[in-house]
């Protein structure tokens, strides 16, 4: 059964944070990518009756991550972070005017791994293009493919980290893995399925040749 999701578009980049449970009556939740207003985030929670058991993080871009130090230390939740990416999560960020402070995650994640927390299963892929070491989370045919993927675009390729080849090589890793009406939950937008976006997405013309 698909995951219960809520939407909480985030900060002045309005990056989606995801709240993830198994059904709208339970308590335990999953967020994944708390990238601001931490306060807000909580107050959020408070009225879905949901409690923070875990912070899942798909990449280290400020608007993704400004919020996982603050609603770790308030609710207690343990973060699972990209390996590849987790210096800089450690020594903190600052661009483009957003401080992040430092943060040391309990834990660091790859392909291949696996998070079993809330009573969900999140299998964890690598999805480098957008940057080196992105990684998405997906459990019962739901996707958090971060900034790789997104409804009618893709991530952009032009920061540090950034490559077009192998963004599209991570798109092709997720067709070919799961299933077409696999429900994308991306970075920024609305949500879509990966069926939608091999069919019309116009960045991802070659992938259709």
């Amino acid at each position: 059964m698909p995951p219960v999701v809520d939407t909480y578009p985030l900060g002045p980049y309005q990056a989606n944070c995801y709240v993830v449970r198994t059904d709208r009556g339970v308590a335990d939740a999953v967020v994944v990518d708390p990238g601001a207003d931490p306060g807000q985030l909580r107050l959020e929670l408070a009225h879905l009756g949901a409690s923070c058991r875990a912070i899942l993080v798909t990449h280290t871009d400020v608007d993704h991550i400004g919020g996982v130090a603050e609603l770790s230390e308030g609710t207690g939740a343990e973060v699972w972070a990209p390996a590849g990416e987790v210096e800089a999560m450690r020594a903190g960020i600052t661009r483009g005017g957003m401080r992040v402070p430092p943060h040391d995650p309990a834990h660091v994640v790859a392909g291949g791994d696996t998070v079993e927390v809330a009573g969900m299963t999140f299998e964890i892929v690598d999805v480098p293009g957008h940057s080196s070491g992105h990684i998405a989370f997906h459990t019962d045919g739901a996707l958090f493919s971060g900034d790789l993927l997104f409804a009618g675009s893709v991530g952009r390729v032009d920061l540090p980290g950034g490559d077009w080849e192998t963004l599209v090589a991570s798109v092709r890793a997720l067709l070919d893995r799961y299933a077409p009406d696999t429900i994308v939950y991306p970075g920024h937008g609305p949500r879509t399925t990966l069926g939608a976006e091999l069919a019309r997405n116009p960045f991802l013309a070659e992938l259709r040749a």
